[in-house]
């Protein structure tokens, strides 16, 4: 049986010594601690959503999918604790059963939640953070095997820190996450020109319980998104008009799309004006769940930068500039959304109110020119990459951007103090522990 692991999107591939899938918390202990006697490296994975090598090892590669049971639910204080392994679509189907759910999401459900927080993925909210700060108590097991609690009575210093740790803190084995009362949303999809987006962007974000918008480079125009909570009766989208909208349109379609352009480079103007007038709106509400994640079955590479959430406008435009300018078509949109501040050392959001710009190209293409031009503008705003998502950062120049970067490294060198959740990511963006201890 091959040990061969690849991501997701297949641009990651390892082969690690020894494939682990432990049932319980007491295994996911033991198999680090005989890690540790063996000097094997350790690291988990869920997924495999991660577009970056952040998972990948040559010691043990541990899935958690066997972690994944619900502990508890506190429905009075809205608080529910989960093995690590769950996926994003499961964690909501049990939320939803018990009258609660998560106060935002990204729009890809595939993720566990310990990927999800490893990495500070995030939704779109003005007023509302990434993932990881709905967790208000955790258990990991450090780099010698011991299980390690916090939460707000018990260190929660390290909690604070512990939440967003890129893999590289211990192995997160359960998670409490603080939700809220279930909900629905009003979704409102319009097609509308990019210029008068990014004029009024500021006011929608303001506006809207939750704004993003798509634009399709080489288009005049972009797909926005308007969710806002609601207690109107419910309108989902019938199930005819949604197999059209999300599967044939989104997936099918767009997935022949991409190759079309792949094959005929040319024809990208042209592809891109098809798209321009052929995504249409909709209007519809429905729980917060399902508005929130969408099916994605076509695969690509992926990067997303926060920056300060004002420079958005500017640097947005810049972008486009640089697909105007640039040799090669690009045939998958660039996505923008917004996120709250947050006190977590190493959450892409920390101590300021950001806004994202990812940018996409179709899996097996070439993304390094298109990316690493996007990855200069985003340098000029002090851009801060997602952990989770392709980048050519390193621990030199992401270190200046983040103003508890040593809070992070201080208790990296508590937990881990042998390397034992180290590779060679976390050693490129992190710094390796002998380079962070001085």
């Amino acid at each position: 049986m091959s040990r061969t692991f690849r991501n997701w999107a297949g641009n990651q591939v390892c082969l690690p010594a020894e494939m682990a899938s432990p049932q319980s918390v007491e295994e996911v202990a033991a198999t680090v601690s005989r890690a540790a006697e063996a000097g094997l490296r350790v690291k988990a994975v869920g997924a495999g959503h991660s577009f970056t090598a952040a998972a990948m090892t040559d010691g043990v590669l541990m899935s958690l999918d066997g972690v994944a049971d619900v502990e508890s639910i506190d429905a009075e204080r809205g608080r529910v604790t989960v093995g690590a392994g769950i996926r994003l679509k499961d964690l909501n189907a049990v939320l939803d059963a018990a009258g609660l759910a998560m106060p935002n999401l990204g729009d890809i459900a595939y993720q566990s939640i310990a990927g999800a927080i490893a990495t500070a993925t995030h939704g779109t909210g003005a007023t509302l953070g990434n993932i990881a700060t709905t967790i208000v108590g955790m258990e990991l097991v450090d780099g010698a095997g011991n299980r390690i609690r916090c939460d707000e009575t018990t260190r929660p210093e390290l909690l604070r820190v512990a939440r967003v740790g890129v893999g590289a803190l211990g192995i997160v084995t359960e998670v409490t996450l603080q939700c809220v009362p279930a909900f629905d949303l009003h979704a409102v999809e319009t097609i509308e020109v990019l210029d008068d987006v990014l004029d009024g962007f500021e006011e929608n974000v303001s506006a809207n319980d939750h704004f993003e918008f798509f634009w399709m480079p080489g288009a005049r125009r972009c797909q926005v998104k308007r969710n806002n909570r609601t207690t109107e009766p419910r309108r989902p989208q019938p199930r005819l008009s949604y197999l059209r909208d999300k599967i044939i349109a989104e997936n099918l379609a767009f997935g022949l799309v991409t190759k079309v352009g792949a094959r005929f480079p040319s024809a990208a103007p042209r592809i891109a004006k098809l798209v321009d007038s052929g995504v249409s709106g909709r209007d519809l509400i429905d729980a917060s769940h399902r508005i929130f994640a969408s099916p994605r079955w076509v695969r690509f590479y992926e990067m997303e930068y926060g920056i300060p959430r004002e420079a958005l406008p500017e640097a947005m435009r810049r972008v486009r500039d640089l697909v105007k300018r640039g040799s090669e078509p690009i045939f998958f949109p660039i996505e923008v959304r917004v996120s709250a501040a947050d006190d977590i050392p190493l959450s892409t959001a920390s101590g300021r109110d950001s806004a994202w710009i990812a940018a996409h190209v179709h899996r097996g293409g070439s993304y390094e020119t298109y990316f690493q031009g996007i990855e200069r503008i985003m340098n000029d705003y002090d851009g801060r990459p997602h952990w989770g998502k392709l980048h050519f950062q390193d621990h030199e120049s992401l270190a200046p951007r983040y103003g508890e970067w040593d809070a992070f490294q201080s208790v990296r060198a508590e937990l881990d103090p042998g390397g034992r959740f180290a590779n060679p990511y976390t050693d490129r963006v992190l710094g390796s522990l002998q380079s962070t201890s001085g």
